[in-house]
């Protein structure tokens, strides 16, 4: 029965192409990844900035600005440091 199970889990039966996955091609998704991730992270920083100018001063709206602000900075950080953290292990292995 167990090599009945080990021919049957080799047998590959999935419709999905098989490609193989080169170090290029990890660096390019990874990049892209992140820098969609980055973009986003910018993007909503200056959308926190708008809020903050056409807050009025009232105390609620800038509260809502500023905490847009700090989420995205500490988006576009984690962002950054995922980035750093990947590549070094890529390099590495």
């Amino acid at each position: 029965m167990k090599s009945l199970l080990h021919i049957y889990a080799q047998l590959d039966t999935s419709p999905l192409p098989k490609g193989k996955a080169t170090q290029a091609t990890i660096d390019n998704v990874v990049g892209i990844v992140f820098s969609v991730l980055g973009t986003i992270a910018v993007l909503m920083i200056v959308i926190g900035g708008i809020q903050y100018i056409t807050s009025k001063g009232e105390p609620g709206e800038m509260a809502k600005a500023k905490n847009t602000i700090i989420y995205a900075l500490v988006g576009l950080v984690v962002c950054i440091l995922a980035y750093t953290i990947v590549a070094f292990v890529i390099r590495n292995v």
